[in-house]
């Protein structure tokens, strides 16, 4: 999980506030959902009016286990 949050915060790109045109700071992030596709919401700061903004973040194409693992096979070396 953490490592999703590093990652989706890298990518971030800061909205700017409609009010004052300026970059708003980013606030903190939050997980909204984990089932069935993780979303992360983060929250954003204009440092000039106060005012708030929200970006999520949706994660798709996790890729899970396989049906079934099979058993390490050797192969033979011919002499």
């Amino acid at each position: 999980m953490v490592d999703r949050l590093k990652s989706a915060a890298e990518q971030l790109e800061a909205p700017t506030c409609p009010d004052c045109h300026i970059e708003m700071r980013w606030y903190r992030s939050e997980l909204l959902a984990d089932e069935p596709v993780p979303i992360i919401a983060h929250l954003f700061v204009c440092p000039h009016c106060k005012r708030a903004a929200q970006t999520d973040t949706v994660f798709r194409g996790t890729q899970g286990p396989p049906d079934k693992l099979s058993a390490p096979r050797f192969s033979a070396c011919a002499a």
